[in-house]
């Protein structure tokens, strides 16, 4: 296992989440001081400042060629082109925490709203919709776009995996495990949701109807964050309170690998354009990782 950092922030400042552009750059999230970052290997950083308090949160590459990103303490949706222009747009719900964003299959993007219990649609030119979540204090969490032609997101407090439909329609699936509290999902290549469970030490995986495996991992006290599939047909997650990423296979073989810096809090994780994995560290860095 190869693992190379760079430092595009002050130690403490993130970044938080990471995404490939379509520029072939890396995009990242300074959470703290409030900033987008990009990052070429080889080239100086570059950060472009918002509102030091807004937050911004999980980034993705949306369907027009921006990067999109939420502002959970802004509560706010954010779009930022490759030249640096951004723009911002407030869901109809005050005060709603929007963290997860992913692009949907009909060409908009869909994000989560924490305080809300609300998962919200907004399209390309910033006109937003909400639909309520049927239960309450759910914390909707990540969302992705699954192999079904639905969104799928965590409810970390709801102890349940929802898939909406373009439609609106919600449906929710309880964990086996209880408080689980599922954060991070992401579309698995085997065609099912893959997910982590950060209070359960362990990985889950659900099928588009609805079945649910868990796999334990080796430090139940890791505190798995986030998941990606990878180049090599597994899935990629960081373990944020064991300062290592992991990865599994369709099958449930888990390997875990120490990250070279103490204390890194790994949180995001992400392909990059140059088909490494590269996972985002409380220190300040970027770590690239390839085998």
């Amino acid at each position: 296992m190869n693992i190379q950092e760079y430092v595009v922030a002050d130690r403490g400042d993130g970044p938080y989440a990471l995404t490939a552009g379509p520029d072939g750059a890396l995009w990242f999230t300074l959470v703290h001081s409030g900033g987008i970052g990009r990052l070429v290997p080889g080239e100086e950083p570059a950060t472009h400042r918002l509102d030091p308090a807004c937050g911004p949160t999980i980034i993705t590459t949306g369907p027009d060629g921006a990067l999109w990103f939420t502002e959970y303490q802004a509560h706010r949706i954010g779009r930022i082109t490759t030249d640096g222009t951004v723009s911002e747009f407030a869901p109809p719900t005050p005060d709603c925490g929007p963290f997860g964003i992913a692009a949907g299959p009909d060409g908009a993007l869909w994000f989560t709203q924490t305080a809300a219990d609300r998962i919200g649609r907004i399209t390309t030119d910033g006109r937003v919709t909400e639909f309520a979540l049927p239960v309450a204090g759910a914390f909707p969490s990540a969302i992705t776009a699954g192999a079904d032609g639905g969104m799928w997101f965590t409810l970390n407090q709801a102890n349940a995996i929802g898939r909406i439909g373009m439609d609106g329609a919600i449906a929710l699936h309880p964990l086996p495990t209880e408080a689980a509290a599922p954060v991070g999902i992401c579309a698995g290549q085997d065609g099912s949701l893959w997910f982590v469970e950060i209070a359960a030490g362990q990985v889950g995986r659900i099928t588009t109807d609805g079945r649910v495996t868990e796999f334990a991992l080796p430090d139940r006290a890791a505190r798995p964050h986030a998941i990606t599939p990878g180049p090599d047909g597994e899935q990629w997650f960081t373990e944020w309170g064991g300062n290592r990423v992991g990865s599994i296979t369709v099958d449930g073989v888990i390997q875990v690998h120490d990250l070279p810096t103490a204390g890194s809090e790994p949180h995001g994780i992400a392909l990059g354009p140059d088909g490494a994995l590269w996972a985002a560290l409380e220190t300040g860095a970027l770590a690239r990782i390839t085998r």
